[in-house]
């Protein structure tokens, strides 16, 4: 009799096996597990197959006479119960998700949670697009590893970060095994506490955490299934099986010696043993064998079996062996199947070892007469995975739908919204429309604004996506709603200046910049369209500016930095305009000038036309010798003219009478002549610098040292300069 103050705390955990049922009963106590009854029960018929129930009625027959008898060992009723689901009906899918900030930012749980949440749904997806009209039901999740900036991390929040990724193995179950399980469990009179997977319930036992940083398989071997986990690097990165175990050993041996199976199964026990083993066939004749020749008789059998488990794990482990193995199960207890597991891995025959006595360290038996060996450890793992894991279907409502859930120990409110089908972007705000473009060819985005997150409640309360459920909670949850589509405009974009300033004969004019979009012209205030092909332009046109300036040319010619222009030349930041009558001759002479017609307004580039095309000829050259030769000239050249200049001012008695000066350009020595004061763009008429031919994105021009306008003075001796720069 179980005193009342432990009855309370006892955990009942039931192992539905394809050959037997198994039901332990227990409490933990000090990190150990105590055992307080115990119970095998075989089935009468071949009710299970390959770990599926197929006769829900006779399962449940069996599964009332375990409780009865472990209720008769312990003098209390039993009521709920912890059961497994076999792996063979397991789906796994792993998959990678990734969430990327507009700015670094801290992670929070929040940010975490959402991750792994992401990848559930996509693993969710991937299970539902290969399930041949299956429904799954999500039964938990690993985290393999954590990625910061595409960098592994153990821990994610407290960090900041740009970028956030996972690798998440996700598990699913199939409806109807949940329900199979479920009825004949409730059949015989109780009620599911805790499911979890065969898999796990072992490997919590055969493996502790402290293991995990290895590469180690755990298998399985039942009667229908070996079930198959892999361990790495602190984490459980796979699960698996096959369809193969110790039923097919009995089935060789039910072949060979002409027995029904229960006979055929208790000659595969024997066989494990050292004793003749007798026996009668379905022709009544009494035989004697060895053991050896049984073994002999399912050897291939077990070759191949273990072949099909070790190829297994090498899939399961991405094409390599493992480290080590550890089986468990009954299955594996036959004689040859570690070493041919071994053999096949390629790894040392002592590195695939049967895991039964010392893995039941923590684990006590009141009872007499119960050795610990492998077949124990997926029913004590069924109890122990209690205390660790509440697992188990609930039922809640969900904007009227009554849904079934997977309790993990941890629902949610996002739990069951992905049961119900809502996307992830459906709880979480929304973006309106983007708009994609181009600059200068470059693709680019302008992100929607941010929309509302869902409203959600929980039996009437407000709540958000993280509020815990319960069994029959009410949740009502409508959409998150979407943001304004983007809006940007032609002055947002970074290339984008507000003018351009140039000048028009001697005024310094500014000009609003445009924009080029799919070949028009654009104000700054145009909302950039989905498409739009935009041209940050740094120019006006000829055309363009006279426009622009309302000015009338018909009958003018218009100079750009002193040189004639059409409509189609390109006017640039602080360039020189000028726009002149057409009846100017174009052609000056020193024989035509006089002191009254000399102007800067009516001398052109035509007057110097002869020294211009000397003094151009020898600017390509730029040998040092010919540069030399070139300011030797220039000052033989200026000394003359000076001459000439000073006898013309005594002559005429006149100030503004022509004269030549000598200035430097870019390093070489420039002759100004025929007028009586000169600005910067007269240099163009006598030295070569061709302003059509953009060599950057701006034009410098600078008088000894400074920068300056066209229209600056300059006066004998000035260093000029005048180049392109980005």
């Amino acid at each position: 009799m179980i005193e009342n103050r432990l009855s309370e705390h006892l955990v009942f955990g039931l192992d539905i096996g394809t050959r037997s049922i198994v039901g332990s009963v227990g409490y933990m106590e000090r990190n150990k597990f105590n055992v307080l009854a115990h119970y095998v029960k075989e089935h009468e018929s071949r009710d299970m197959l390959d770990g599926q129930i197929h006769d829900i009625g006779k399962v449940s027959e069996s599964i009332k006479k375990v409780r009865k008898e472990l209720e008769s060992q312990l003098g209390l009723q039993l009521d709920d119960v912890c059961i497994a689901a076999a792996g063979r009906v397991l789906r796994t899918v792993t998959v990678h998700v990734e969430t990327e900030f507009d700015e670094e930012t801290q992670i929070t749980g929040e940010h975490i949670y959402s991750l792994e949440l992401m990848g559930v749904e996509k693993a969710y997806g991937e299970v539902n697009n290969n399930s041949d009209g299956i429904r799954f039901y999500s039964v938990g999740y690993t985290v393999i590893k954590y990625y910061l900036n595409d960098y592994v991390i153990v821990n994610l929040e407290g960090h900041k970060a740009r970028k956030i990724s996972a690798d998440i193995l996700a598990t699913f179950l199939p409806e109807d095994v949940v329900e199979g399980l479920y009825t004949a469990v409730e059949g015989a009179g109780l009620t599911v506490s805790n499911l979890t997977l065969e898999p796990i319930a072992a490997i919590n036992i055969a493996i502790p955490e402290s293991y995990r940083l290895l590469n180690i398989a755990l298998v399985d071997v039942g009667a229908g299934t070996s079930d198959i986990s892999i361990t790495q690097s602190g984490s459980i990165t796979a699960y698996g099986m096959i369809a193969h175990a110790g039923d097919e050993f009995t089935e060789q041996i039910v072949s060979r010696y002409l027995v029904d199976f229960n006979t055929a199964e208790k000659i595969k026990i024997a066989s494990t043993k050292n004793r003749q083993i007798t026996f009668t066939d379905i022709m009544g004749l009494k035989k004697k064998i060895s053991p050896k020749e049984v073994r002999e008789a399912y050897a291939q059998t077990v070759e191949n079996v273990a072949n099909e488990v070790a190829d297994k794990i090498k899939e399961l482990n991405g094409g390599k062996s493992v480290s080590a193995v550890f089986v468990v199960g009954g299955g594996g207890k036959i004689s040859g199947f570690t070493s041919a597991i071994a053999k096949r891995l390629g790894i040392p025959d002592e590195r695939v070892a049967l895991r039964g006595e010392e893995v039941l360290g923590s684990v006590e038996f009141k009872q007499e007469n119960i050795k610990k060996d492998p077949l124990l450890v997926t029913p004590i793992g069924i109890c122990m995975n209690f205390y660790s894991q509440k697992n188990n279907f609930i039922f809640v409502h969900v904007n009227d739908e009554r849904i079934k859930l997977y309790d993990n120990n941890h629902l949610t409110v996002i739990d069951a919204a992905m049961q119900v089908g809502l996307a992830n972007d459906a709880l979480f705000a929304r973006r309106g429309k983007a708009v994609n473009y181009k600059v200068n060819g470059e693709s680019r985005m302008a992100r929607g604004e941010l929309g509302e997150s869902a409203i959600i409640k929980v039996n009437d309360k407000e709540a958000n996506i993280n509020t815990p459920i319960k069994k029959n909670d009410y949740v009502d949850i409508t959409e998150s709603s979407y943001g304004d589509e983007a809006c940007m405009y032609i002055r947002q974009i970074p290339e984008y200046k507000s003018d351009i300033s140039v000048v028009v004969n001697g005024n310094k004019v500014i000009c609003p910049k445009f924009a080029s979009v799919n070949g028009e012209l654009k104000p700054d205030d145009y909302r950039i369209c989905e498409g739009d092909e935009i041209e940050i332009l740094d120019y006006y046109t000829v055309a363009q500016l006279v426009m622009f300036l309302d000015i009338d040319i018909k009958g003018k010619k218009v100079l750009v930095n002193n040189i004639e222009a059409g409509d189609d030349e390109k006017v640039f930041e602080n360039f020189r305009v000028d726009i002149k009558d057409s009846y100017v001759e174009d052609n000056v002479t020193e024989d035509n000038v006089t002191e009254d017609n000399v102007t800067e307004d009516n001398v052109t580039e035509d007057i110097v036309r002869e020294d211009y095309k000397e003094t151009e000829q020898l600017n390509e050259d730029t040998h040092e010798d010919i540069h030399n030769n070139v300011n030797m000239e220039a000052d033989k050249e200026y000394d003359s003219n000076k001459t000439n200049d000073i006898d013309k001012v005594h002559e005429t008695g006149k100030s503004n009478a022509k004269k030549v000066i000598k200035v430097t350009v870019n390093g070489q020595a420039v002759l100004l002549k025929n007028k009586s004061q000169y600005i910067f763009v007269d240099i163009f008429d006598f030295y070569p610098f061709d302003t059509k031919k953009a060599g950057g994105t701006s034009l410098v021009i600078k008088v000894n040292g400074a920068k300056c306008e066209f229209t600056q003075p300059i006066f004998e001796g000035d260093l000029l300069e005048i180049y392109w720069e980005d």
